[in-house]
């Protein structure tokens, strides 16, 4: 008897007929709708540091990404919580909690990057070959492989 693997599915097919990853999408778009009427209600500048996590029996729980976001957001409650009331989603939304959580990954520096010349390069390693801690060695000589050569 010779093992014959299953034919491979595309994902798409995968996540439309599984049931345990049908429930997972479709929990995860119901979250992603919440999330679009929440935010068309909120500020701009708030929009960014506010998540809808959970949405069950009246109660909403947002995850908001500072302790000053989330004060902000409190002052705002009562007007949030009837604004969203007039969404058939949140017609019975009865309490709003708020959760924070600081976001769990680095975001990308917007700003300008600083390039590490060549001759900054060769300062660090003439430094580096002057040390005696091969731990600080080891940091320097990686510090100066981060050159940009001139181009």
């Amino acid at each position: 008897m010779a093992f014959r693997p299953l034919t491979a599915r595309a994902p798409a097919v995968l996540l439309r007929e599984a049931r345990p990853l049908k429930a997972i999408l479709g929990h995860a778009q119901r979250l992603a709708h919440l999330q679009r009427l929440l935010e068309s209600q909120l500020q701009p500048a708030a929009r960014e540091h506010c998540h809808v996590a959970k949405w069950r029996e009246g109660e909403l729980l947002l995850i908001v990404t500072d302790g000053h976001w989330a004060t902000r957001l409190r002052y705002q409650q009562k007007r949030l919580q009837r604004q969203l009331q007039m969404f058939d989603e949140f017609a019975n939304l009865t309490r709003i909690k708020f959760a924070v959580r600081p976001p769990t990954l680095q975001r990308e520096a917007n700003g300008p990057t600083i390039d590490l010349s060549t001759d900054a390069a060769a300062t660090i390693q003439a430094t580096a070959d002057g040390i005696s801690d091969p731990n600080l060695r080891a940091a320097l000589e990686r510090l100066a492989a981060h050159a940009k050569p001139k181009s």
